[in-house]
């Protein structure tokens, strides 16, 4: 044994999500379920692919090309990376429901520390995490693979031991057994460089590197390795991280136009940007704290102004009078847009939303029940079946058809 650790005195959780982007594909449309879904049409370049193209040999990196010559089956997908990214909202969101120490490592990773909580969730480390695996699956739709151990470098090493949809559970007593299977090329941290000035140094293993005298790693590698050395020995280094990314955490919608300054017709188009935002919002069961409305006029300058909600909404009705008041704001008669731009931003997850005792509960829950029946509707019949009145202007130069077109009333609603 490297040390005389026993149990998991420290419990730090990896998360990975398996074929992240490909899965999100197939949670999205069932139809690409069991088949071999490739994504990176766009770039030419495979960026991700499903289990079942990885059993045929299609490997990230490939060309679109070669894959389409060799593997004609493969069902070849441009990305979403906005779909990709709220998927990766939820899934922190999830983790959180757990415990509030989630760090956000990367879209489809992250780190947890469930150190503790084993007598509040009256069950062992493992069993938390079989727990947040099947909440994973059951509000997305894809698979996760769970590491746990008492470092973040060994949770990561447990997490890629059982993959797809597995759980591995390292603990102290068991680290030597583990790292002796794994190339110390594979450790996470140990870039080309490394390993090959390890092999020189006839170090071949995670384990080899582990059981080497302090002196020895400080002697001939620097700090960075040093710290890799001492989480794989079990003590901890690197800390959580518990604050959230930001940099995905938005919906935008935007949509040019022949340049007007017809007001009107831009705050239709507002509207609807707005209504497509929010129904993609509710469709992932998120909510914005804030929206950003901008403008583009026809020499290409770029004006917006950033809204603060005074509480987390995906309703359009909730939202629309603010944004009216920010383009007045904005606008000035002089001038000629071609674009409107709408962002919802600062996404937090629908049943994270703990509403104030003291909020409009009866018009909330109208809304909500309101806002069921028109996704609904929407899903049925066209995103524009159900608009507000603002939007017309915009959507009647694409009226809504299935097999004919249909008409669509004008509805006064009051949430009183």
């Amino acid at each position: 044994m490297i040390l005389n650790i026993h149990g998991l005195p420290r419990a730090i959780l990896h998360v990975d999500a398996d074929a992240f982007f490909a899965s999100v594909e197939q949670a999205t449309n069932p139809e690409l379920k069991g088949k071999p879904v490739v994504v990176g049409k766009e770039r030419g370049i495979v960026t991700a692919v499903s289990y079942e193209g990885k059993a045929l040999g299609i490997k990230r990196g490939m060309t679109i090309a070669e894959v389409r010559r060799r593997f004609p089956q493969a069902i070849i997908l441009e990305s979403d990376y906005e779909k990709y990214s709220l998927f990766s909202v939820r899934m922190f969101e999830v983790l959180r429901q757990f415990t509030p120490d989630v760090e956000e490592y990367s879209i489809d990773e992250a780190f947890a520390d469930l150190t503790g909580l084993r007598r509040f969730y009256r069950c062992g480390y493992e069993g938390i995490a079989l727990a947040i695996k099947e909440r994973i699956k059951k509000e997305l739709g894809i698979t996760v693979s769970l590491g746990i151990s008492l470092t973040k470098v060994l949770a990561k090493i447990a997490s890629s031991w059982q993959k797809p949809d597995g759980l591995t559970v390292i603990p102290g007593r068991e680290i030597h057994n583990y790292l002796a299977k794994l190339p110390v090329s594979e450790v996470w941290g140990i870039g080309p460089k490394t390993s090959a000035l390890c092999e020189k140094l006839g170090i071949g293993s995670a384990l080899d590197l582990a059981k080497s005298s302090e002196e020895f790693i400080k002697r001939h590698f620097d700090k960075r390795v040093y710290e890799i050395w001492l989480e794989l020995r079990g003590v901890p280094v690197y800390t959580i991280d518990p604050t959230p990314k930001s940099s995905y955490k938005s919906i935008s919608k935007a949509i040019s136009f022949t340049p007007t300054s017809d007001r009107e017709l831009l705050l239709a188009q507002i509207a609807f940007n707005l209504e497509l935002a929010c129904f993609k919002a509710r469709a992932y069961k998120l909510r914005a704290k804030k929206v950003v409305l901008g403008l583009k006029d026809e020499d290409f300058n770029f004006f917006a102004e950033e809204i603060t909600l005074p509480l987390e909404s995906a309703y359009p009705l909730d939202i629309l009078p603010r944004l009216r008041e920010a383009f007045f704001k904005l606008y000035q008669d002089s001038k000629r847009y071609r674009q409107v731009v709408v962002v919802l931003t600062c996404l937090t997850s629908e049943q994270a939303k703990q509403r104030s005792l003291f909020e409009e509960g009866m018009k909330i829950e109208r809304m909500d029940r309101l806002y069921q029946g028109i996704d609904y509707l929407s899903g049925r019949y066209g995103r524009t079946v159900v608009s507000t009145a603002t939007s017309l202007f915009a959507i009647k130069e694409k009226p809504l058809r299935r097999k004919d077109r249909l008409r669509i009333p004008i509805l006064s609603i009051q949430l009183v």
